[in-house]
């Protein structure tokens, strides 16, 4: 299969899971809380949380809360400002997803890891105006919207890409390993249609332009933005296909959370990107994260392993990658972090439907590793 044929076919079955999904949440009845609401625990301040974004249905909420997962983000409220992102719709999943005894600690922006014609608001990243003025407009409401509800946390994506990969690779038991191999892309360097070259220059740009306006608004109201790193980090200069992935490494997040001055502008900090982007990840990320620990930028994380290295990766359960992950939970316990750790892109497993008994696996696993943790 060439390059353009993969890109197509998996950009075309996104779109199609996006479209089926979207239908489901449109044709099921809404979802409201608990009858029998369960206490919502207390909050361990000085202390990491076992945390999810995967599914924040009542059916997952019920088992989550079960597996000890008691704080979460939860899925994409809408993809505009609608119903959803009024105060009282957010106030209303908060409810529904405390019912549960479970802490709703973040809620994701529809700025999501798409490609960027798909994306919710396609016209922010593109450069387009006077159209990203007011899609910057209606984020800014949620932010505000957000606070009103008591959400704390917004979560968003900065993309031109998506999530880019090459065709999946056999790992443990024969689960499949999402991989990224770029010199098996073929990448001819032609920029893709309605997208054209986007060098860092241009990237940077677009960036500041939605940074000046909407931190701002978190400040003023005292939510806290979590960027996630693009994943993955493609080569410098000449990008992918013309696009230069700027937020890839840990060098693009320093330039990054120095645009605006605030406790307020941080990172969804995905150690799996992050990894994505080095040569020696098990010996290079501990000084990152103690980077952007100390200086109270990591907000959340995605806690992810990998094989491999820059440009050449799959990604692993948590226990089956390079990274050591106990050394890496005590170097964010080291620098005073506090947030959700949370399981990200789980393999998949034949007959596993939704990543659900990975997942699991993933959440025991974590957990475990913060018990052990604050026991020693």
């Amino acid at each position: 299969m060439n390059r353009r044929t993969f890109f197509s076919a998996t950009t075309a079955a996104a779109a199609a899971v996006a479209q089926l999904e979207a239908q489901s949440r449109e044709a099921r009845p809404v979802e409201g809380p608990r009858a029998e609401r369960i206490p919502l625990p207390p909050v361990k301040a000085g202390r990491m949380k076992l945390g999810t974004q995967n599914d924040s249905s009542n059916a997952s909420l019920a088992v989550l809360s079960a597996l000890g997962v008691q704080h979460i983000c939860s899925t994409l409220p809408g993809r505009r400002l609608d119903a959803s992102w009024s105060v009282d719709g957010l106030s209303r999943l908060r409810d529904r997803v405390e019912s549960y005894g479970i802490h709703l600690d973040c809620v994701p922006l529809p700025l999501s890891s798409s490609f960027v014609t798909k994306a919710e608001y396609p016209s922010i990243m593109l450069g387009k105006s006077p159209e990203r003025d007011k899609a910057i407009d209606e984020i800014c409401e949620m932010i505000r919207n957000a606070a009103k509800a008591g959400i704390p946390s917004l979560k968003y994506n900065m993309s031109v890409l998506g999530v880019v990969r090459s065709p999946k690779t056999v790992g443990r038991g024969g689960a499949d390993y999402s991989t990224f191999k770029y010199a098996a892309l073929n990448d001819d360097g032609k920029p893709f249609a309605d997208v054209g070259p986007v060098p860092a220059d241009a990237y940077w740009e677009r960036i500041e332009f939605f940074l000046k306006r909407v931190i701002p608004v978190a400040t003023e109201y005292k939510v806290r933005m979590a960027c996630h790193p693009n994943d993955p980090m493609v080569p410098k200069v000449k990008g992918y296909h013309g696009v230069e992935t700027v937020l890839g490494n840990a060098d693009g997040f320093k330039r990054f959370i120095s645009i605006q001055e605030s406790p307020y502008h941080g990172l969804n900090f995905c150690q799996g990107t992050i990894c994505e982007s080095l040569e020696n990840p098990d010996k290079e990320i501990h000084d990152i994260i103690r980077y952007f620990g100390h200086k109270k930028k990591i907000f959340n994380v995605h806690f992810r392993n990998i094989q491999g290295k820059f440009l050449d990766f799959r990604e692993t359960f948590p226990d089956d990658g390079d990274v050591n992950f106990l050394k890496a939970i005590r170097t964010y316990k080291e620098v005073g972090y506090e947030g959700m750790m949370m399981p990200d892109h789980v393999p998949h497993i034949e007959g596993d439907e939704r990543g659900r008994q990975a997942f699991a696996f993933a959440y025991g696993y974590i957990a475990a590793l913060i018990q052990m943790v604050y026991a020693s």
